[in-house]
């Protein structure tokens, strides 16, 4: 048995039981309380663009259908037929106006309604034994977007969105906003790695210390313009609301100038300029600072870099990838990888930036070919009796009596929110641990049950609670009853 209580105050101050990254126990865990109430990224609006379209997303064995509706509205449906369980959507992404169940017929609109039953009456008895009307596919409990980016949440009294990312939007919007159209989004590509998700969650939040030592041979064969990979620790790490990450210190020069040393064109800073705050802009054009790798708690990632493509240029071109860390056990995820850009900017630039993003991610990229053979490493070595031993030091950056190696950047070094600081450090990676183990020690409260075309009516938990039963709702307008009564 895991001794929980000692492992979450291990974490809690930086010493972390090796076992934690291959532990069944744990992850049965971080599925009911992180990922059964967390906000977790399924898609963006620039994958679901016209009426009918559809994509089919998961969070750990549940299936959602994010589709846009005939009216413009994003749905996520539970892909599960009311009748007998089937999944209603087989194809992962399509345009439809309407889902059939392939195993009794059962027909639903792209906003969930039920509007087809075979044999209503002979069947049911109509309306007196089963009521069709009003009859919706189960949506997600709660649904927010965030510049085009669509996440859901199992909980349905998950704080809003925005709260939930607090200060990170700032900084989600140089990934997400760099002018006026937002992004549109290339994949993604899929693969499994024998590893625990956390591992690339914690990596991409803020460990620039395994650059110089991971990613050598990159700088060697002369992908990027830096000279050396230890020109990480002239950047940040930066932790605010609900995420984290890293910073390239730029060279002198203009805001103009920095923003050109990464790639980007003219009429794309003249774009960002005037979509970004000013403060978003100091960051840069005044501090100095250029984001690069960041994490959303508990498993969305971001790239930003600007590798060399053409082997007989200087010319750098930037690239931007949103992945997914997605569990499948305490030993396997999911990756998921999207190729991110400025839905206004150029054919040509668009073209340079996915070749870019190509060469350094996705499942070829020399960057993830580096990152997963450590990955996987660790995960094989945690799951022995030596490893429940062992506690991994997750202190940089932090004296033994507790006290800061270097102190955060002060508003006047650093215009951007949260606690931000120069060099080498685990801040980040401690920061996301935290709310880890924060999860893990809250239970969850049970959900209320769902039945089917039933009067609702009082269920009890294991514990003897009493849990209120609901009835799937679907979407109310005259227009729709009308259809829910003549179908």
């Amino acid at each position: 048995m895991t001794d929980q209580s000692g492992v979450l105050n291990d974490v809690r101050q930086g010493m972390i039981p090796a076992h934690i990254y291959n532990d069944k126990e744990l992850f049965d865990l971080e599925k009911e309380r992180i990922f059964g109430r967390s906000w977790l990224f399924v898609a963006h609006e620039s994958e679901v663009p016209q009426a009918g379209d559809y994509v089919v997303r998961h969070v750990l064995e549940d299936s959602f259908i994010i589709s846009r509706d005939e009216k413009g509205e994003v749905r996520a449906l539970f892909n599960m037929c009311l009748h007998r369980g089937m999944q209603v959507c087989r194809a992962e992404m399509g345009n439809a106006s309407h889902f059939r169940c392939p195993y009794h017929g059962w027909s639903y609109r792209n906003d969930g309604r039920l509007i087809g039953l075979p044999f209503h009456e002979e069947a049911f008895g109509g309306e007196e034994g089963f009521k069709k009307k009003g009859q919706t596919l189960l949506p997600a409990p709660s649904l927010g977007v965030y510049n085009g980016l669509i996440f859901i949440s199992l909980d349905p009294n998950a704080e809003p969105l925005e709260d939930f990312l607090g200060d990170f939007k700032f900084y989600l919007d140089y990934y997400t906003k760099q002018s006026g159209g937002g992004i549109e989004l290339r994949g993604p590509q899929r693969w499994r790695i024998k590893a625990n998700w956390k591992i690339g969650a914690e990596n991409f939040a803020g460990d620039m210390y395994h650059t110089p030592q991971t990613h050598a041979s990159v700088v060697e064969i002369g992908l990027f313009r830096e000279p050396k990979a230890e020109k990480r620790k002239d950047g940040t790490t930066y932790w605010a609301g609900n995420g984290g990450g890293t910073t390239y210190k730029l060279p002198e020069g203009s805001l103009e100038d920095r923003l050109r040393y990464v790639g980007y064109p003219d009429e794309m800073i003249d774009r960002m300029k005037g979509q970004w705050s000013q403060a978003q802009l100091d960051v840069i054009g005044k501090d100095g600072f250029m984001v690069s790798a960041a994490s959303v708690f508990p498993n969305m990632s971001f790239v930003h870099n600007w590798p060399r493509v053409e082997e007989d240029s200087d010319d750098v071109h930037p690239f931007i990838s949103i992945r997914q860390w997605q569990p499948i056990s305490e030993n396997e995820t999911e990756v998921l990888s999207w190729f991110a850009v400025d839905k206004n900017a150029t054919d040509e630039y668009k073209e340079l930036s996915y070749k870019a993003y190509l060469m350094c991610f996705g499942s070829g990229g020399m960057f993830e070919q580096d990152d997963v053979e450590n990955w996987v490493s660790l995960t094989n070595t945690a799951a022995g009796s030596m490893a429940r031993r062992l506690l991994l030091n997750g202190r940089m950056g932090l004296l033994e009596n507790g006290e800061n190696v270097v102190e955060p950047l002060t508003t006047e070094q650093y215009s951007g929110p949260g606690s931000t600081r120069v060099g080498y450090s685990e801040y980040n990676q401690r920061e996301l641990l935290t709310r880890w183990a924060d999860h893990l020690e809250r239970p969850i409260e049970a959900a209320a049950q769902l039945k089917v075309g039933m009067t609702a009516v009082r269920k009890t938990s294991k514990s003897g609670a009493a849990l209120s039963c609901v009835t799937a709702t679907a979407p109310t307008d005259e227009a729709a009853d009308s259809v829910l009564l003549d179908a």
